[in-house]
């Protein structure tokens, strides 16, 4: 679940559209740091954008209603974009309360024959998810997956307690605490924490009619964290060599 800053959204200002099967563009000039392999870029995290509709805010009690997970990529010229998505429509776990303020909210209805017919129960979907993205991690050559999320520890928590409540922990590929989070990066590029808001003006289009959708959330997610990463060079002391630097350390007690 995104979870809006505002109460409302205005459309006074048209949406640019974007052609959403393209990667995102970058600078002309490839410098030293898109040279880089992915494993290089986040000290051997694979990044992966995660949005959750839940019955409710307490991870503990409410249900996990839906969950979408997109792996970001490096592409040989440096430049960021989102693969393949994993989702999944989940059933409430026994005893799951579910808040009609938050299923008003989302507009997703548990006892819809439709959506029955195609849910999961939260061990079988979590854990083909979790394959999936272990997949992507291996082929990367990463340790361990961090969580992208617009208000990510809120996603955290839903994935964490799900995690706890279908005994997959060994089967989890996401680092149990640290994030990287969507509402802090669009602060810092745009002055904008609302998701709509900095996909707007990041030029990518966003359908509010969508919204609230766990695998359309994730899509913009990915988009707008991509199109940040593309979009701002890192520091000119960013990636430091580690080597040197314990070899230095060493230098300076002998």
């Amino acid at each position: 679940m995104t979870i809006q800053n505002e109460a409302t959204l205005t459309n006074n200002n048209a949406i640019n559209d974007t052609d959403l099967n393209t990667k995102p563009t970058t600078h002309t000039e490839v410098d030293e740091q898109t040279a880089m392999c992915l494993k290089d870029r986040f000290r051997k995290f694979l990044p992966v954008v995660v949005d959750v509709e839940t019955a409710g805010f307490n991870a503990q009690t409410d249900a996990l209603l839906e969950i979408a997970c997109i792996p970001v990529l490096l592409d040989e010229q440096g430049v960021f974009y989102p693969g393949e998505p994993l989702n999944a429509h989940i059933e409430p776990f026994e005893g799951a309360n579910l808040e009609p303020s938050a299923l008003a909210f989302t507009g997703i209805d548990p006892k819809n024959p439709m959506r029955k017919a195609i849910a999961e129960d939260e061990k079988t979907a979590l854990r083909r998810i979790f394959k999936g993205l272990k997949e992507v991690r291996r082929a990367e050559d990463c340790r361990q997956c961090v969580l992208i999320g617009h208000n990510a520890h809120f996603d955290l928590a839903f994935l964490n307690a799900a995690v706890l409540r279908t005994n997959s922990k060994n089967h989890n590929p996401f680092h149990n605490f640290s994030v990287f989070d969507t509402v802090t990066l669009s602060a810092l590029a745009f002055g904008q924490t609302v998701l709509a808001r900095a996909c707007k003006a990041a030029g990518i289009d966003f359908d509010g009619k969508d919204a609230h959708s766990a695998l359309y959330d994730t899509q913009k997610t990915a988009e707008l964290f991509c199109h940040i990463l593309n979009s701002y060079p890192m520091l000119a002391n960013a990636m430091h060599n580690e080597t040197n630097v314990e070899e230095s350390s060493e230098d300076d007690n002998k």
